[in-house]
């Protein structure tokens, strides 16, 4: 095994180059790698897109037109960990353009199925604070919302 980490594999029913464009766009330390296309061996058409290599935040990602056997679910999700309030409004907005919709406790789904947690950094350590009282509030506060709102995860955390 090579140490270059693990490369997520993302299977796509013919939206992997748009779907890897999408994200490159959205995320800082981006960028499109290989795109692998289709031979007359197929199964795809010959010359469409089979894989587009990306990097996403640093992440490496593969993009593969699969075909519509597996569709995308909950089971599996990518945590943004966002400094701010504007960092969190920013990628819930962002991630549903085109068709995508929000949920609750801050997860969405972007227009191509793709589960996200769009969480502030802070909310880890108010829910696992040794102070179950204020983690408690914290939790209670945070399974109410769809966007989390960092103030108001704060009020609760502090008893207010």
């Amino acid at each position: 095994m090579t140490t270059d980490g693990f490369t997520t594999c993302l299977w796509f029913d013919g939206q992997a180059e748009e779907a890897a464009n999408f994200y490159v766009s959205l995320f800082k330390d981006s960028s499109l790698g290989r795109i692998v296309r289709y031979t007359e061996a197929g199964p795809g058409a010959a010359g469409s897109v089979l894989t587009v290599e990306f990097t996403a935040n640093g992440q490496k990602f593969l993009a593969l037109n699969g075909g519509p056997e597996f569709k995308f679910s909950e089971a599996i999700s990518f945590q943004i960990d966002c400094a701010d309030q504007a960092e969190i409004d920013h990628y819930w907005d962002k991630l549903v353009e085109g068709g995508g919709e929000h949920g609750p406790c801050g997860w969405l789904k972007d227009r191509f199925g793709v589960s996200w947690q769009v969480n502030p950094v802070r909310l880890t350590e108010m829910i696992s604070d040794p102070d179950r009282e204020k983690a408690d509030r914290a939790m209670k506060a945070m399974m109410a919302m769809g966007k989390l709102d960092i103030a108001e995860l704060e009020k609760a955390y502090a008893g207010g």
